[in-house]
């Protein structure tokens, strides 16, 4: 079977999923290159191969594709450090041991710590993309306190402040580093949050009757 026939088969909605996951890593190069305001609709239907209303047929506006770009990279990171800390049966060490593996990763991603300026300087500029961003963190900040909180049951240890607000801190570690460090590399984010995290952890107590 050559490549024109298994491109055929491609359904409906897997054509349109492999459209705009095109648009979505192109928009995200020519972001990180030219920012937000110096690309187009037009610079990114034409750089992935696309019309524009190809575009429009996937997303209403370059906001939505931003938004998207955003949402879809901390569901990744959400999801990924959920599995980190749902190992049943692991120790205190092994499950530090995976966080430091994920810590050494966070923002190695150069372009990323970009897009997160671009998008910190859009929500500032527009009131109305700040309100959607802020609903993805929101969304965001509950699901690592479930992480944190979970974190700190497993090891037997009462946090010294909710969940969410020990998730809101981290996050804001991490995006401050991001912006101070205009992606520079290495990037201490990952390494610094693990230092705290573990500071937290160390100077928690157990819980009543344990």
């Amino acid at each position: 079977m050559n490549a024109s026939t298994r491109r055929k088969r491609l359904s409906r909605e897997e054509s349109q999923a492999q459209t705009r996951a095109r648009m979505l890593d192109t928009a995200r190069q020519l972001f990180v290159t030219h920012g937000y305001g110096g690309t187009s609709i037009r610079d990114i239907a034409d750089r992935a191969g696309y019309s524009q209303g190809a575009f429009y047929s996937n997303f209403a506006s370059k906001e939505e594709l931003l938004l998207e770009l955003l949402r879809e990279h901390m569901e990744a990171e959400g999801a990924q450090l959920s599995r980190l800390v749902d190992g049943a049966g692991q120790t205190a060490e092994q499950i530090f041991a995976e966080l430091e593996a994920w810590a050494a990763t966070l923002n190695h991603d150069a372009d990323w710590s970009m897009m997160s300026i671009e998008l910190q300087l859009h929500a500032n500029r527009s009131p109305a993309f700040a309100a959607k961003y802020q609903t993805v963190w929101d969304a965001h900040r509950a699901r690592l306190g479930q992480v944190v909180g979970k974190l700190f049951a497993t090891l037997g240890r009462t946090p010294p402040a909710e969940p969410e607000e020990l998730a809101a801190a981290f996050m804001a570690l991490a995006h401050g580093l991001a912006l101070q460090g205009m992606g520079a590399r290495p990037d201490p984010s990952g390494r610094l949050i693990l230092v705290f995290l573990r500071g937290l952890i160390a100077g928690a107590v157990a819980p009543t009757g344990m």
